[in-house]
């Protein structure tokens, strides 16, 4: 069995989210308009940096059994996570065709780092080790039977960050010649919209849910 779920409600899974997506918004206000497109690697960096604190303390603070597990070591868990994640990340990038070549390395392993922020980071940081809550949040099963908030939180706006990347890819090929066509530019932007999109319905689904506990208890 996993862990004790700690219990928040909707407002304080918003206010996370909100605080989370306000580093993507600093980082864009650093870098200034187009930065993603005229300098990739400068751009994912800024993401990284102004990113990675925040979704390491938010997740921190909403992990299994704080009884048992500090706060101090939920986020050495992230921050372990956040290498490990973006291992696998570049390595589904390049095994689905991303380029290999030494001039995008730089760009691949801040975006690489990026996506381990939207995909790993926080199941880390919530549930360390656990292989039941791990199996939990990665299922899509998730979305229509879990009671908990924070796999809500987890696991939609992941998935919608590996859906958005996997869309954004699909200009990459086409013969139009256009900037943002360049490997790992509007695949960034395409799993920037599918975390967000993510995040708000995640939302959704978790007042989904509380209504659906009233309606049973009454």
């Amino acid at each position: 069995m996993g862990a004790e779920a700690t219990q928040i409600s909707a407002f304080t899974a918003a206010a996370a989210h909100t605080l989370c997506s306000a580093g993507l918004a600093v980082a864009q206000s650093l870098a200034g308009r187009g930065a993603l497109v005229s300098d990739p690697a400068l751009a994912l960096r800024l993401l990284v940096v102004c990113e990675a604190p925040l979704v390491i303390v938010v997740f921190s603070l909403l992990r299994r059994d704080p009884k048992h597990c500090s706060f101090l070591k939920a986020a050495a868990r992230g921050l372990l996570g956040l290498p490990i994640g973006a291992l696998l990340n570049a390595f589904g990038a390049v095994v689905l065709g991303a380029p290999v070549g030494i001039k995008f390395w730089t760009a691949t392993i801040y975006w690489s780092l990026l996506m381990s922020l939207f995909t790993f980071v926080p199941a880390a940081c919530v549930f360390g080790a656990s292989k039941l809550d791990w199996q939990n949040v990665l299922s899509y099963s998730t979305y229509f039977t879990s009671s908990d908030v924070v796999e809500y939180m987890i696991s939609v706006p992941s998935h919608g960050a590996v859906i958005g990347a996997w869309l954004g890819a699909w200009p990459m090929p086409l013969d139009w010649e256009r900037p943002w066509q360049e490997w790992p530019i509007c695949v960034t932007y395409g799993a920037i919209a599918g975390h967000l999109i993510g995040m708000v319905l995640s939302l959704i689904l978790i007042v989904a849910q509380r209504r659906r506990v009233r309606v049973k208890a009454d």
